[in-house]
């Protein structure tokens, strides 16, 4: 008897043990995996298949990466990298939290559209999202040649397609209409504008407009324009709109008829018409061109580990020079 009940014991006591060993193992990896940032931040759904390309879906961002900041100095080498000319840029690692690279980041450049990322930060943070609005002639005093959607005075446009005139499109006419509506006055927005730069972090910018057209004192940094665009992702309809290349935007005119104009995406990786390295996933992000900031791009992307990456190209001198300059960066994130 006391020997089936020392095995019994022995039994009971391996058991134990054996769960302990396990229990211990998951958790070990648990925090391995934690530690590593290898848990997936992104998850893909299919919502917004209508409105884009059979290829394209969308993400959900984690807000707890968003939020992570990378930190780096000025200039940060690497031995397969060297942007040419007044090109100034930087590469991101989201996951690892980390500068891969930086040319001049810290210093002041003109961000052209790309100040459009700020534009739609202030949409989303406010109340006004379900909002129709109706457009009016201060929404439409642009300089001859802007980049705009088409709206005319008394066309009624819901926010939400505003936002995507503003980021598929890089409409100037959307970020005014979207200033006013936010603002009040496109003055008051401008001072909301730089109020939510400093509480993001971006120190060395200073905005005056919500459409990025040049201006002397509106001024961002490669640095301040990761900031930016690491703030907008923690908005999902932000992530949603970025990855579409092409929109049939509706909207009402002054006597209420149905109307559309069809919005080709600004980023040329998103059209097809550039292709970005081998295995490399480009999500999305802002384009900005005039001729004082020179051709500028920042955008999300996914290498084939399934990590993610913000990458920025300002000052190139051409189209060329910027696609090419930033698939040399997107090309790092697989090495």
């Amino acid at each position: 008897m006391k020997n089936k009940n020392r095995r019994a014991l022995i039994s009971a006591v391996l058991f134990l043990t054996l769960f302990l060993i396990i229990c211990a193992i998951f958790l070990v990896i648990r925090i391995s995996r934690k530690g590593n940032n290898l848990e997936i931040p992104f998850m893909w759904k299919n919502e917004t298949m209508a409105f884009s390309s059979a290829d394209q879906t969308a993400m959900e961002t984690d807000d707890s990466l968003a939020s992570s900041l990378c930190f780096g100095g000025d200039n940060i080498s690497n031995e397969n990298v060297e942007l040419i000319g007044n090109e100034r840029g930087a590469l991101f690692s989201l996951d690892e939290r980390k500068v891969l690279f930086s040319k001049d980041m810290h210093q002041q450049i003109y961000p052209a559209s790309i100040t459009k990322l700020m534009t739609a930060i202030l949409a989303l943070k406010s109340d006004k999202m379900e909002e129709t609005v109706t457009i009016n002639w201060r929404d439409l005093e642009l300089e001859s040649g802007s980049q705009v959607v088409g709206f005319r005075i008394g066309d009624q446009v819901s926010m939400k397609n505003l936002m995507r005139g503003l980021l598929i499109h890089s409409g100037n006419d959307a970020a005014q209409a979207i200033a006013r509506t936010v603002g009040g006055t496109q003055e008051k927005f401008v001072t909301m504008m730089n109020e939510e730069l400093l509480k993001i972090g971006c120190t060395n910018s200073h905005f005056t407009n919500p459409t990025g057209l040049h201006d002397e004192n509106h001024y961002t940094t490669v640095y301040d324009i990761y900031l930016m665009l690491n703030e907008a992702m923690k908005y999902d309809e932000f992530v949603n709109i970025i990855q579409v290349s092409v929109y049939d935007l509706q909207y009402k005119d002054a006597e209420g008829n149905e109307k559309h104009v069809t919005l080709d995406s600004t980023d040329k990786y998103l059209t097809g018409e550039v292709e970005p390295p081998k295995d490399v996933t480009v999500l999305g992000g802002k384009t900005g061109t005039t001729s004082a900031a020179g051709n500028c791009l920042s955008v999300i992307s996914r290498n084939a580990y399934g990590q993610f990456f913000i990458s920025v190209i300002v000052r190139a001198a051409s189209k060329e020079d910027l696609y090419k300059d930033m698939n040399l960066l997107l090309m790092q994130i697989n090495s």
